[in-house]
């Protein structure tokens, strides 16, 4: 069987979906030494990869999102003639013909709408929009399966698009295994001028992650405590962080919330390691790996209250209501507050606990659905 896999958003630079494409590919590599695959890359990574005799590399230097994407890469995957082609997200081209799988990771743009949400002009926005939902359509309507990364996605994808419960497949997805801190945690946390205990966020700063009500949590728990704690945000600069700059301006919570912009990795693992807690605030996830990264780092995890979380995160966490800035800060007390010995063993029970996620499983997983369809 020759399968195509769109990799074009293989890469760390693409956040978590470039993490789940680079773990697909790494893994399958090694599982599956019988199909013969190619494998659609983007300038950056075509030359520098290398892959075993069944595996080919096709050069389709073509933004997500574009109009290109429509009209040139039906060509580019006419001339492969493959059997299956698997899109790792929604972009799949309206003209494309042949049999595919496709990886939905949420709905978020479903659900989340308006200016609010987007950095482009209204008209514009809109028009984008419109593409959107015709892109989205055809990902889940013509698709052969459908691959989402957990049960509440699954369910949120049959409730919206009326689609039948034995087309989509969960995979959970993977993490890897942290054993060591390189770097000394208490000089890159001062390094990031992080001068007090600390709490940590790692993402985007979309408005659905509710980094707002987080901050005005920091902030109300300062006003009432003498022992002050910082909230470090560590989010590449985009529209969304200069938005979030503009919110902690006006809450006057300069002295305590630190926009650290991008981290790279190695100091973000002592970060984790220093912190007194990851706090993920999102109203919707279509799984949450950067919580059970932060357990995998050794860092307690405080998480919105929502279906995804408690499926995925279990027990592991200490939960509040992302809806109420109250609710977070009661969490944060808990956290501050609590016995060290209680503490440690959550951290070392999380640590334990994400072992379950596995990239090796994930792949694994879906090669049988390659195999079905």
């Amino acid at each position: 069987m020759k399968i195509v896999i769109d990799a074009r958003l293989y890469g760390l630079e693409n956040a978590g979906l470039g993490r789940y494409v680079m773990k697909l590919v790494q893994e399958l590599v090694k599982l599956d030494k019988k199909n013969e695959y190619a494998v659609l890359l983007r300038k950056k990574y075509f030359k520098s990869l290398k892959f075993p005799k069944n595996w080919r590399k096709v050069l389709a230097d073509v933004s997500h999102y574009s109009f290109a994407e429509q009209i040139k890469l039906p060509i580019i995957l006419s001339k492969e003639k493959a059997d299956l082609v698997h899109f790792p997200h929604l972009n799949v081209p309206i003209a494309f013909k042949g049999k595919f799988v496709v990886t939905i990771h949420d709905i978020v743009m479903n659900k989340f709408k308006g200016s609010e949400t987007t950095n482009l002009s209204l008209p514009l926005y809109f028009a984008k929009r419109i593409g959107y939902k015709r892109v989205f359509k055809k990902a889940v309507t013509d698709s052969a399966k459908i691959i989402v990364p957990s049960r509440f996605t699954k369910r949120e994808l049959m409730d919206y698009y009326k689609i039948e419960d034995d087309k989509i497949e969960v995979t959970y997805e993977g993490v890897d295994e942290i054993k060591s801190v390189k770097q000394n945690p208490a000089k890159v946390a001062a390094s990031y001028s992080l001068t007090l205990p600390y709490f940590l966020y790692v993402g985007n700063a979309y408005p659905h992650k509710n980094l707002k009500r987080a901050i005005k949590a920091v902030s109300e728990y300062n006003l009432k405590h003498s022992q002050k704690i910082m909230f470090a945000i560590s989010s590449s600069r985009s529209v969304f962080t200069q938005r979030l700059e503009k919110i902690v301006e006006e809450s006057g919570s300069e002295e305590y919330v630190r926009l650290l912009g991008f981290v790279p990795d190695e100091d973000l693992l002592a970060l984790h390691k220093r912190a007194e807690g990851y706090i993920f605030p999102s109203l919707y996830e279509g799984f949450g790996l950067p919580g059970l990264e932060a357990m995998s780092a050794g860092c307690l995890v405080l998480a919105s209250e929502t279906p995804v979380f408690k499926e995925v995160y279990k027990d592991k966490v200490v939960y509040f209501n992302p809806f109420d800035s109250n609710s977070i800060e009661a969490a944060i007390k808990d956290v501050m507050t609590m016995d060290k010995k209680k503490k440690g063993k959550m951290i070392k029970d999380g640590k334990s606990f994400v072992k379950r996620y596995s990239w090796s499983k994930m792949a694994k997983e879906t090669l049988e659905i390659y195999n079905s369809v």
